[in-house]
């Protein structure tokens, strides 16, 4: 579902913010790889199953924005982790709500994924910027109760916790509807203070790279 969670503490003390008027530039071709795993995972949602839908982005800082240049996935050691049981139990359900004891509800990165994809990126002359994960139309496929709490591309309470605790730079929500037999997205950004951050997906025509939407004629 929409309801990140990675045990990140450690890789992102050395983290910088975002400088003001800074944008979070999305290349399209890490936008298709997010966007055809997540279509794949809400087709699995059923009314008691959210599956979540989470990637790690990887990119550059160039002139005071943030460059996505590729997604990467890992396991979700949400019931497997001991520091994820821990947190779990002890403040995510207190803080909100009985709904996060489902082992679906969240994701929580597994940590040695995270070491191989930092050091995939590394390699690549990469860095770990931040994460995005997928917000379903949950108030439409989940159960009566969720209709009172529709989710959009804004974040959740629970999402701005993992902001602020993960403390990386870029956080981008998807929202991922279905209607009309199409799927349908919406994004946004935000920084580690949940301050929310301008994104622009960037698309390669003619080897030119250019802002969604553009003229290229």
């Amino acid at each position: 579902m929409g309801y990140v969670l990675t045990h990140t503490r450690a890789a992102s003390e050395h983290g910088v913010g975002l400088p003001e008027g800074s944008s979070v530039l999305f290349s399209e071709s890490a936008l298709d790889r997010f966007l055809g795993a997540a279509v794949r995972e809400y087709a699995a949602i059923t009314e008691n199953d959210p599956v979540p839908c989470f990637a790690v982005l990887l990119g550059t800082a160039e002139d005071g924005d943030w460059l996505v240049h590729d997604v990467a996935f890992g396991r979700n050691a949400r019931t497997t982790d001991p520091s994820a049981c821990e947190e779990f139990r002890t403040t995510i359900v207190p803080r909100f709500g009985a709904d996060y004891e489902n082992p679906v509800r969240a994701w929580w990165l597994d940590p040695s994924d995270l070491l191989r994809i930092t050091r995939d990126a590394d390699g690549r002359g990469l860095d770990v910027l931040g994460s995005v994960h997928m917000h379903p139309d949950w108030h439409r496929l989940g159960p009566s109760r969720a209709r009172a709490h529709p989710l959009d591309e804004r974040p959740t309470e629970m999402d701005r916790y993992v902001f602020r605790s993960s403390g990386w730079p870029v956080n981008v929500v998807c929202y991922v509807e279905r209607r009309h037999g199409a799927h349908g997205y919406a994004l946004s950004a935000w920084d580690a203070q949940c301050r929310q951050v301008a994104l622009r997906v960037h698309r390669l025509v003619d080897g030119v790279q250019y802002e969604d939407g553009r003229d290229d004629g």
